[in-house]
């Protein structure tokens, strides 16, 4: 194993100093217990969001943390959900008054304990609205999920729920909103490569050098099936057809294409899937109308990428325009 690493045991730890100095203008992190937060702190009278899960994803979830995106986000080990004594102290910091949505991804560690936090919360008066992001197609269910994965269709989850919240949107708007995207929402992705877990020291599953999984997910858990490496047109199609099958895009649809690199492809890579997966959209009279290329929910150093697509109406376009400013996305 090769890693730009001290001791892996503090390897979320040594990166969360990090990502704190050099962004001390837009979060403040939390070291006891461990969550990050705005720097300007709850903002009164907005609907606060919180989101938050094993760390290994990032720029998800700290990076989206700021003006349009999320109030606060709490980071677990690598690959390990956040406990409950961080997720609520970061629902707190998130409360301005207006109640807190927290969007959870479907990890069954991940569900358990925001569960419980928001219990918590919800007995010291804190209004807290819960929404599960579940948009993997690969696999209905998993050693980590009952029911479908929590995969890059969250980060279309925190920037539309987050754009609503900061136009002043109360707490059932922005939920509902949220679950609009959800409902909205399908993705894919595809490991080159394995990806190695800094405690572990050695990849996190096998694939021989002529072989690739499509479907896996971003903790490497299987996906639909191993098959020999194929072009990157043919991945491509692979990927993208069951995402607009499960969508029933028709001709007409409008929707945004974000293609995510898994951490260790580069950005030339992305663009050659990006633009097979929008010549297969046009093909089937579907009109891109946003796009979104590079590596924002990731999976370590794992080489593949994921496909998503979420439908777009005028209200949903209107939000992912909408202003952002955070670490990882800003416009």
């Amino acid at each position: 194993m090769k890693k730009l690493l001290n001791n892996p045991a503090d390897a979320v730890a040594d990166s969360l100093a990090g990502f704190a100095l050099a962004h001390a203008d837009l979060v403040d992190v939390h070291r006891d217990p461990v969550y990050v937060s705005r720097k300007d702190g709850a903002v009164n009278g907005k609907v606060g969001l919180v989101s938050g899960g094993g760390s290994g994803h990032e720029p998800l979830h700290a990076g989206f943390v700021g003006d349009g995106m999320l109030d606060a986000a709490v980071p677990g080990a690598v690959f390990t959900s956040p406990t409950p004594d961080q997720i609520l102290p970061a629902l707190q910091a998130a409360d301005g008054g207006a109640g807190v949505l927290a969007i959870v991804k479907n990890y069954t560690g991940d569900v358990l304990n925001f569960e419980t936090a928001v219990e918590l919360a919800e007995a010291e008066d804190l209004q807290v609205e819960s929404v599960l992001v579940n948009d993997d197609v690969a696999v209905e269910d998993s050693l980590y999920t009952a029911g479908r994965r929590g995969v890059a269709g969250t980060l279309a989850v925190e920037k539309i729920a987050g754009a609503a919240a900061a136009r002043g949107a109360d707490l059932a708007a922005v939920a509902d909103v949220a679950r609009k995207v959800v409902a909205n929402v399908r993705s894919m992705g595809v490991a080159l490569a394995a990806c190695t877990v800094p405690h572990s020291g050695r990849p996190s599953f096998d694939l021989a050098d002529d072989e690739i999984e499509i479907g896996i997910g971003i903790h490497g858990e299987p996906g639909r099936h191993r098959v020999p490496m194929a072009s990157a047109d043919e991945i491509t199609q692979a990927l993208l057809d069951p995402v607009a099958d499960d969508l029933t895009l028709v001709p007409g649809d409008r929707v945004l294409l974000f293609v995510n690199g898994m951490g260790g492809s580069p950005l030339s890579e992305l663009y050659v899937v990006y633009g097979r997966a929008r010549r297969l959209l046009e093909g089937r009279g579907v009109t891109v109308s946003r796009s979104l290329v590079g590596s924002y929910v990731t999976s370590l150093e794992m080489q593949g990428a994921s496909i998503t697509v979420l439908r777009l109406d005028d209200e949903l376009e209107a939000l992912w325009d909408a202003p952002v400013h955070t670490a990882a996305l800003r416009w």
